[in-house]
C-alpha cells in the first residue's frame, strides 16, 4: 500500500449494506456539466455505487464497495478528468470558497477598469473614423488598447483559462472552452489587425466579455454562499465536546464521539446541549427553536426530553444521552440538508443532457458559420469575427444555471419554511399533487397529550398530583406535570408497573395512575368517557376521598383548521386515514372539516388505499409519523413527515418539517409548484434565447461585444427569475399552544 493510498484510506467511513463512504471537497467545479463529468467518470470505475456532487459546496459524496476500487483510485481518477480534490472539511471548504469569490472579486474590479479605459480609446477610434482621425492616432490608441488589454484577460480571465485547460487536458469540453476560444481568438484577431493597420480592433469586447462574465459568476457565486450558510449555520450549533458525568461523580470534558446512549452529561447554563436526551435532575429553560421554531424558552425539569443544538438557560441540567454524536436531531438535520442538494430532479438531468450536448453544437455552429462566410466570398478577418460572435452567444451558461438556481433559492426557501427534503426530485413531486392522505396522531395532532379541562390553582389534591407524576415518563404524566407547572417531586414514591404510582402525603395515601389502580367506579369511567370521547383517562385518589378522572387528549396542531382549509381552497382532496379509534379520529375530522375520513387502520389497509387512489390517476402525498406510516411514505407519489417521526417514518419520507404547526405542509406545495414554474421558465428562456440569438450572430449582425452582453443578460435572466421565488416569502414561526379538539368545538 503507497503512502497516497494510506492518506486517502483515512478519510473512507463505513456507510450502508457493506459499502464505505468519502466526502471530498473539488475544486474546478463551477456548472452543470462539470457534475455530469464527475459523477459519469466516477460511475465507470467498478464497485461504484453512487457519486453525487453538490454544485453549491463543491462537495462530492461517494459511496463505493471497497473490495473492488480503493480510495485514491478515485482520487486519481478524479485527477484525471481534471479536478483536484481535497479531504472535505466545512472551515477549510469554507476558506476556499472566500479565496474564489475575493478571486473573482479582483477580476472582476481589474477587467472593468480595463474595459472603462479601452472603451474610451475605442470611442475615440470609432468617431474619428468617421471625421479626421490619422492613421498613426488610430495605430497609437489601438497598441495602448493592446497594452492593456493583454494583460487584463491574462489576470483576469484566470477563472476560465483554468477551468478550460483543465477540461482539454482530460479530453473533454466543458462551457468555460467556448469562452477561451472566443476571447482568444477574438485578442489575437485585434493583434493582427493592429499590425495591419485596420481601422477597427476588438480589444474591448475581449475585456468586456471577461466584465461580464464575471459579473455573473461572482452573483452565482454569493447566491450559492448565501444558501450554504443555511447549512453552515446549523452545523455551528453542534458540540465538539460534552461534561460526562462518570461513576464516581467526576466530570471530565471529553469528544462528543466518546460519548455513547446512557451516559450521563452536564449541561452548564448558557450552554448548548451536546446530545439528545432526558432530563435527569435539574430545572431551567431551553431555546428550542431549532426544534419548534419558537424563540420563547420553555421550562423543562426532571423526565422532559432536550434535543443537541437547543441552548440551556440560567440552570444546570444533568441529561441522561439518548442518541449522540451522529444520531441527533441536528445530525438528521444536517443529513437531509446534504441528501437534498445533492440529489437531482428529472430537470436536472434534462439540462445535464443538454450542456453536454450543447458545447460540440457550439463549437460546431462557429466554424460552420466561419465556413459559411467564406465560401459566400467574405474575407477571413469579418468572417472570424461573425464566428467569434457565435461562438460567445451561444455559451450555454444561461442552460446550465437554469434548474441549479431554482433549486439553491427553493431549498433555502423551504428551510425557511421549516421544511427539510430528503429526496432531490421532491420538489417536482410535490407540485403534482392532486390528493393529501394525513395520519392523525402525531401529524394533525401534537405527540403529547392535553388536558382537557382547565387548571384551578389552588386545587391542593392536584398539585400535589402534579408533583407525584414527576416520577413517572409516562406521556399522560408528563401532560399533568406541564398542566400543573409542578417542578418538585415528592419523596418515597413507588410505582406499581402498568397500575400507577403511590407516596404518602400528611399520613394519607395519594395515588396516580389508571382508573382501576385508584379504585374509580365503572360509572366514572362510563361518565367521563361520554364527556370526552376517544380520550384518555388518568385517575387521582387521595386518602379517603373518591377517585377524580382527568381527561387528556392530543391536541392538535395550532394552525391545523387553518391549514385544512388552505389546502381544500387550493382544490386538493382531502383524507384522514387513521389507526386510532372510531371516536377519536371522527372528532378530529368534525373539527377540521374534513369528510373524508377512515378509523381503525392498519398499514396494510393504508397502502391499499393508496393503490387505490394511484389506480385512478390520483398523485398522492401521504403526511405520516408513525412506524404503521412507513409503509405508505414510501408508496406515495411524496411524502411528508414531522421531525417528531419515528427514524425509520423520516427515511421513508421524502421531506421532513420542523416545529408544531402543520403550515410547512401547504408552504411545500406552494413553494414547489413556483419551483416548477420557474424551472420551466428558465429552460424557455435558455430556449428562446437561442433561437433569436442564434440566426441574428450568425447573419454578422451581432459583434463580439454584444455577444458577450446577450449571452451575460441571458445567464443573469435566468440567475434573477430564480430569485423571484424570494419575492414575499419568509420563514414562518411554528407556534406552540393550541387548544385541544373538544375546545376548539367549544370555541365553535
Amino acid at each position: 500500500m503507497t503512502v497516497h493510498q494510506r492518506d486517502w484510506q483515512a478519510f473512507v467511513t463505513p456507510g450502508e449494506d457493506g459499502a464505505v463512504h468519502m466526502d471530498l471537497a473539488v475544486d474546478g467545479i463551477t456548472c452543470a456539466a462539470c457534475m455530469g463529468d464527475i459523477e459519469r467518470g466516477l460511475k465507470r470505475l467498478p464497485g461504484i455505487r453512487t457519486a453525487r456532487v453538490n454544485l453549491t459546496s463543491q462537495r462530492l459524496a461517494v459511496d463505493w464497495s471497497e473490495d473492488q476500487t480503493g480510495a485514491d483510485e478515485i482520487v486519481a481518477e478524479l485527477e484525471r478528468l481534471g479536478y483536484k480534490a481535497h479531504p472535505f472539511d466545512p472551515a477549510s471548504q469554507k476558506e476556499r470558497q472566500d479565496k474564489t469569490g475575493k478571486q473573482l472579486l479582483r477580476c472582476l474590479a481589474v477587467s472593468g477598469f480595463a474595459g472603462m479605459n479601452i472603451m474610451l480609446l475605442s470611442v475615440s477610434v470609432w468617431s474619428g473614423n468617421a471625421t479626421d482621425i490619422t492613421p498613426e492616432t488610430r495605430d497609437f490608441f489601438h497598441w495602448l488598447s493592446a497594452l492593456i488589454a493583454l494583460p487584463t484577460v491574462a489576470y483576469s480571465g484566470r477563472p476560465f483559462f483554468r477551468s478550460a485547460f483543465n477540461a482539454l487536458a482530460a479530453g473533454r469540453l466543458n462551457m468555460d472552452v467556448p469562452i477561451v476560444i472566443g476571447v482568444t481568438l477574438a485578442v489575437a484577431l485585434s493583434v493582427v489587425q493592429t499590425i495591419q493597420h485596420q481601422h477597427h480592433a476588438y480589444f474591448e469586447s475581449a475585456v468586456m466579455l471577461l466584465f461580464f462574465l464575471l459579473v455573473g459568476r461572482y452573483l452565482d457565486h454569493n447566491m450559492r454562499g448565501r444558501t450554504r450558510s443555511f447549512a453552515e449555520n446549523i452545523a455551528a450549533l453542534k458540540a465538539e465536546v460534552a461534561a460526562l458525568i462518570h461513576p464516581d461523580g467526576a466530570v471530565r470534558e471529553v469528544p462528543l464521539s466518546k460519548i455513547a446512549a446512557g451516559d450521563l452529561v452536564l449541561v452548564s447554563g448558557g450552554e448548548r446541549v451536546p446530545v439528545d436526551g432526558v432530563v435527569e435532575t435539574g430545572v431551567s429553560e431551553i431555546d428550542q427553536s431549532l426544534v419548534t421554531g419558537e424563540s420563547v424558552l420553555v421550562p423543562v425539569a426532571a423526565g422532559q426530553r432536550v434535543y443537541a443544538g437547543t441552548l440551556n438557560g440560567a440552570g444546570v441540567l444533568q441529561v441522561r444521552v439518548q442518541a449522540a454524536s451522529g444520531a441527533t436531531l441536528l445530525d438528521e438535520v444536517n443529513r437531509l440538508l446534504e441528501a437534498a442538494s445533492q440529489a437531482k430532479s428529472k430537470y436536472v438531468r434534462i439540462a445535464d443532457r443538454a450542456a453536454r450536448l450543447y458545447a460540440p453544437l457550439v463549437h460546431g455552429a462557429a466554424a460552420l458559420t466561419f465556413l459559411g462566410w467564406l465560401l459566400a466570398g467574405l474575407d477571413w478577418q469579418p468572417a472570424l469575427i461573425i464566428a467569434i460572435s457565435v461562438l460567445i452567444i451561444t455559451c450555454p451558461c444561461a442552460l446550465g444555471l437554469a434548474v441549479p438556481a431554482v433549486q439553491v433559492v427553493a431549498s433555502g426557501q423551504l428551510f425557511r419554511c421549516g421544511i427539510l427534503l430528503n429526496s432531490g426530485d421532491a420538489i417536482e413531486r410535490l407540485s403534482d399533487i392532486d390528493t393529501i392522505l394525513f395520519d392523525k396522531t402525531g401529524t394533525l395532532t401534537l405527540t403529547e397529550p392535553d388536558l382537557c379541562s382547565s387548571i384551578d390553582p389552588d386545587d391542593e389534591t392536584l398539585a400535589l398530583a402534579g408533583r407525584l407524576a414527576l416520577a413517572s415518563r409516562h406521556p399522560l404524566s408528563a401532560a399533568l406535570v406541564k398542566a400543573t407547572g409542578a417542578l418538585q417531586p415528592l419523596p418515597d414514591v413507588s410505582e406499581t408497573s402498568g397500575a400507577g404510582l403511590e407516596t404518602l402525603v400528611a399520613g394519607q395515601r395519594l395515588r396516580l395512575g389508571s382508573p382501576l389502580f385508584c379504585e374509580a367506579s365503572d360509572e366514572q369511567v362510563e361518565a367521563a368517557l361520554q364527556s370526552n370521547p376517544g380520550a384518555s383517562l388518568l385517575a387521582i385518589r387521595f386518602g379517603r376521598n373518591p377517585a377524580r378522572l382527568l381527561a387528556f387528549r392530543q391536541r392538535l396542531r395550532p394552525d391545523a383548521r387553518a391549514v385544512i382549509d388552505q389546502l381544500k381552497s387550493a382544490g386538493y382532496a382531502l383524507e384522514i386515514v387513521s389507526g386510532d379509534t372510531k371516536p377519536a379520529v371522527a372528532d378530529c375530522a368534525a373539527v377540521l372539516g374534513v369528510s373524508d375520513w377512515r378509523s381503525g387502520m392498519k398499514p396494510a389497509q393504508k397502502i391499499a388505499r393508496l393503490e387505490e387512489l394511484q389506480a385512478s390517476g390520483r398523485k398522492v402525498l401521504m403526511v405520516g409519523d408513525g412506524l404503521n406510516d412507513a409503509p405508505a411514505l414510501a408508496g406515495a407519489h411524496v411524502s411528508l413527515s414531522p421531525v417528531s417521526a419515528v427514524h425509520l417514518s423520516q427515511a421513508a419520507a421524502d421531506a421532513v418539517f420542523l416545529g408544531d404547526k402543520l403550515q410547512p405542509v401547504a408552504d411545500a406545495l406552494r413553494l414547489s409548484k413556483r419551483a416548477r414554474a420557474a424551472i420551466e421558465q428558465n429552460l424557455w428562456i435558455s430556449v428562446v434565447y437561442n433561437i433569436i440569438a442564434v440566426p441574428i450572430a450568425v447573419a454578422g449582425f451581432v459583434t463580439p461585444l454584444m455577444a458577450a452582453a446577450a449571452m451575460s443578460a441571458s445567464s443573469l435572466a435566468v440567475t434573477a427569475n430564480a430569485l423571484k421565488l424570494r419575492w414575499g416569502e419568509g420563514g414562518r414561526n411554528p407556534g406552540a399552544n393550541a387548544p385541544t379538539v373538544r375546545q376548539q368545538q367549544a370555541a365553535e
